[in-house]
């Protein structure tokens, strides 16, 4: 392609960008940009091509790469005013008010007639001012403080209550940088060798954690200072306020170089990441390597895997593939071999959880294998793995071969599935279950049981094992019986709820859940028995009769809602799928009656639906668990890094936030706060549940207490994702009726509604069928005039205020009232709002439907649109008065019905108005 084919290109894409920043699709105008400085390289265009793109991020609120492109912009053109401008913008945003007062002066030295420059001027000066008085203060806070911090010889507590200080002066920005350059990293990094309490110590940590955290140019310094490796020096903890310090720390210097930060659904800025990929490499290299350390302890060995699980999405970090190519696989593998029946000078310290962890860590991997060449070589290195633990001689290295192929199965079955298959592996784990020795016996138990979960794919093991776990439930052992028994529950469970197939004999699942359910509850049972009790009723509630019958059971359900409050990652699958089915919080399918008969003529199978499975009895159950504390338990548990496990937690959110009722004591117990990371960090259909929940109660109860802070602006994004066509209209309309509530709090909400695209995407259902999905759309825009900026779109060429003029006829009187308050408060506010009013060919008629409306509460707001128009100018009064409308409006004004006395007070305002204009007396020689 020639240079003048590439510059063509690339001006189209210029004009592609300015089209969609008009339509305000921010991120279209990024990619479209974005191709105009690829292809036009050698353009003369180019500076304006990276000005424009600043323009773009800067409403993207990217501001780093705001201030990246208007450097490369202002090297190819300098002192560019618009791109001094955005500049200043964006370090105004980011903290840096000296430099962004520095090209604000310079902007204004160009062109000093302009006002909105001299106020932003006027406005960095006095914070400058500010700024530099706040400094000197600060900075003999600073000194005190370290002066306290660091000295042995203080009390403890006056030493503590300084770190305190420290921390919350690393908060800000200022504190943060004068903080840095006096040298308090180094203080801390030698205070962390000998500090005892660990008050201090933690605060020390989470100082450097404020220091690196939202500035690119700190963390580089900070890292130079004390390097990488010091973090997995002070992270081989035993405390878990420490260790998770650390953990937040090292995932705050991920953050700042690669774009994300501590917002919900945040995610990394590509060009970032490729910037500072060998920095980001280092630090999660380094976390691989140290997985399989031996001298940590397990609580820091589960902090590694969560933050490397935290980052291997593609819309993370993107770290899976590079995971495979290091071999991060066999670590992992390892710890998930690791046993503590098995300990030596050089075994790994893991904890409860470890093994879990590492295994939701492996799943997400697989899960990011995204073409089979990759999924073939995940298969390879748990091959390879394997096989070199079988050429070892040891029995040992054999019992850890199936502990794995236990974790392969449960977080990549197909992978587990086709291992098993192997030659010789289904006969060692069917040796193991029939062997003598307790410890054979688990963790062949374990593996069949994992197998059970996905039956049709592992026929092999299934084959015989069903008869073996019959004969290990006879064990003397608890551990081995429970495991046995969980085996036996899931094939149980294979008809899932329909109520017409019964694996067993009438009456055998009620005894399994008994039997469960004594495990469960029995005084002296370590964690691990109730933990498989847990999991083995998380099979048998398919069973209504089961569900009501551990609904009944008070100190069963307390039992559950006390091993979830823990936290444990182990405990968490059984816990939350019992909650699943106790709600019916599952996918069910849709049957119907022309499917069935078409069923019965084949002589198909028609599943069946209990009777203790009606509405009535869910609710009741619900109600239930929500009285004994299930959402407190929920909470503790949607912390885990498994989306599957996520999706189940926001499913029985959802299913309590169904009940009106319950909305509140969901808010109260901290399930609001947890759903919204749910909405961005899940399934896709975790991401639907939790937003509906969301949605409901948004509806119920004031934004104001519900998304307190911050959360009703993060709020926003998941409520408008479902505003999607393939949506159910129930999703829909929920949605619509949130954001309404939304949109009523206040103006910094309405524009981050129209930020994120809602305003485009709340029209589409204006024009719906469906009654009260129009209705709701009608009420989210009225609140949404209010916003000036929605104001300017309504002004610009477009539809959407003859849209809201036909609303004004529609016979639903909330429609029509929601779209006649929108039209009262433009007209008010625009006169540009007031000439689209007779842009309709029926303009006449739809004023008539105003002013005569039946409706008191439309009546009245038309008539604040007629008393707009009219004051907005003598030609459009004219134009409306030389009508019948002033009959109208003088029969009005003399009605005697007390009822429209707020109506009849505005139609006598507008007569007294047009006797101002003198359209009156114009009128009335015209009419004679």
């Amino acid at each position: 392609m020639t240079t003048e084919q590439l510059n063509d290109e690339a001006v189209a894409f210029k004009e592609q960008g300015n089209s969609s920043f008009k339509n305000c699709d921010w991120t279209g105008a990024v990619e479209a940009y974005t191709m105009a400085i690829k292809r036009g390289t050698k353009h003369k265009q180019l500076a304006t091509f990276y000005k424009n793109r600043a323009a773009a991020y800067l409403k993207l609120e990217k501001f780093e790469l705001v201030v990246r492109d208007c450097n490369k912009s202002l090297e190819l053109e300098p002192n560019e005013p618009k791109a001094l401008f955005r500049r200043a913008q964006a370090n105004e945003q980011l903290g840096r008010f000296e430099e962004a007062y520095r090209d604000a002066v310079n902007v204004w030295n160009i062109d000093k007639s302009d006002k909105s420059v001299k106020s932003f001027v006027e406005e960095l000066h006095t914070i400058v001012q500010r700024r530099a008085e706040e400094n000197a203060q600060t900075s003999n806070k600073v000194q005190k403080m370290v002066e306290l911090a660091f000295d042995m010889e203080k009390p403890m507590d006056t030493r503590a209550s300084a770190m305190n200080n420290i921390l919350v002066l690393a908060r800000e920005h200022v504190g943060a940088d004068i903080l840095l350059k006096s040298g308090v990293i180094q203080k801390i990094v030698n205070l962390l060798k000998y500090e005892k309490k660990k008050e201090i110590s933690v605060n020390a940590i989470r100082t450097i954690s404020e220091v690196c955290s939202r500035s690119l140019q700190r963390t580089r310094e900070v890292l130079k200072i004390i390097g990488v490796p010091w973090f997995f020096q002070i992270l081989n903890s035993k405390d878990t306020e420490r260790v998770n310090a650390v953990q937040h720390c090292i995932q705050t210097i991920l953050n700042s170089f690669s774009g994300m930060d501590t917002k919900t659904g945040s995610k990394p800025v590509k060009e970032l990441c490729e910037e500072n990929n060998s920095e980001i490499d280092a630090i999660l290299s380094t976390l691989v390597y140290s997985i399989t350390e031996p001298t940590i302890s397990g609580l820091a060995r589960d902090a590694i895997i969560e933050v490397i699980t935290r980052n291997i999405n593609y819309d993370a970090l993107n770290w899976a593939e590079r995971l495979i190519e290091i071999k991060g696989l066999h670590r992992l593998l390892k710890v998930c071999s690791e046993m503590e029946e098995y300990k030596s000078e050089c075994s790994m310290e893991i904890t409860p959880s470890s093994r879990t962890i590492a295994a939701v860590c492996l799943s997400r991997i697989y899960d990011n294998m995204y073409y089979d060449k990759l999924r073939e070589r995940y298969t390879e290195q748990v091959d390879e793995f394997i096989k070199d633990k079988l050429l070892d001689p040891e029995l040992e290295e054999k019992v850890r071969v199936v502990v794995v192929i236990t974790a392969i199965l449960t977080c990549a079955m197909d992978v587990g599935a086709t291992i098993i298959g192997r030659e010789g592996i289904l006969q060692m784990v069917l040796a193991f279950a029939q062997s003598d020795d307790v410890l054979q016996q688990r963790v062949a138990c374990e593996c069949i049981v994992a197998a059970c979960l996905k039956q049709d794919k592992a026929k092999a093991i299934m084959s015989q094992g069903v008869d073996i776990l019959k004969n290990l439930y006879h064990s003397k052992d608890d551990s081995i019986k429970v495991r046995a028994l969980v085996g036996l529950c899931k094939v149980g469970s294979s008809g899932g709820v329909d109520a017409s197939i019964r694996p067993f004999a009438d009456g055998a699942t009620l005894k399994l859940a008994e039997a469960c359910r004594r495990f469960l509850i029995k005084p002296g049972k370590d964690k691990d028995i109730r933990k498989w009790a847990a999991d083995g009723l998380a099979y048998l509630t398919l069973d209504a009769e089961v569900k009501e019958k551990l609904c009944e059971d008070t100190a069963a359900i307390q039992s559950l809602i006390d091993l979830a409050k823990t936290g444990n990652q182990d405990v968490l699958y059984g816990i939350v799928t019992t909650f699943v089915n106790l709600c019916n919080a599952y996918d069910k399918q849709e049957i119907l009656p022309e499917m069935v008969e078409l069923a019965k003529f084949a002589k198909h199978h028609i599943p069946e639906e209990h009777e203790l499975d009606d509405e009535d009895f869910i609710n009741k159950r619900i109600s239930m668990l929500t009285d004994a504390g299930i959402v407190s338990a929920l909470v503790a548990l949607s912390k885990t890094e498994s989306n599957n496990s996520k999706e189940l937690i926001a499913r029985v959110l959802n299913a309590i936030c169904n009940l009106q009722e319950l909305r509140g004591k969901v808010v109260q117990q901290g399930g609001a706060k947890a759903l919204l990371p749910l909405c961005f960090n899940c399934t896709e259909k975790g991401k639907r549940q939790a937003a509906q929940a969301l949605s409901r109660i948004g509806i119920t109860i004031n934004p104001e207490i519900a998304f307190s802070g911050q959360r009703n602006l993060e709020v926003i994004r998941p409520l408008l994702n479902q505003l999607h066509q393939d949506y159910k209209a129930l999703e829909n309309f929920e949605a619509l009726m949130a954001l309404c509530n939304l949109a009523a709090m206040n103006d910094t909400v309405r524009q981050r509604i129209i930020k994120e695209g809602g305003l485009q995407k709340i029209e589409m259902y204006l024009m719906e069928d469906h009654l009260l999905l129009s209705r709701a759309a009608t009420q989210v825009i009225c609140n949404l005039v209010m916003s000036k900026d929605v104001v300017k779109l309504f002004e610009s060429k477009n539809d959407r205020v003859k849209f809201l003029c036909l609303l004004c006829q529609e016979e639903d009187e909330e429609t029509a009232m929601a779209a006649a308050g929108a039209l009262a408060i433009l007209t008010s506010d625009s006169k540009k709002c007031c000439e689209k009013m007779f842009e309709p060919n029926a303009w006449l008629e739809i004023f008539h439907t105003l002013i005569a409306n039946p409706s008191t509460a439309v009546q009245h707001r038309g008539l604040v649109i007629v008393l707009n128009v009219i004051r907005s100018s003598t030609e459009l009064a004219e134009k409306l008065l030389n009508t019948d409308v002033i009959d109208l409006l003088n029969g009005l004004a003399q009605l005697p019905d007390e009822s429209r006395a707020k109506a009849r007070e505005i139609a006598v305002e507008c007569l007294k108005e047009a006797e101002k204009l003198h359209l009156v007396e114009k009128t009335n020689k015209n009419t004679e």
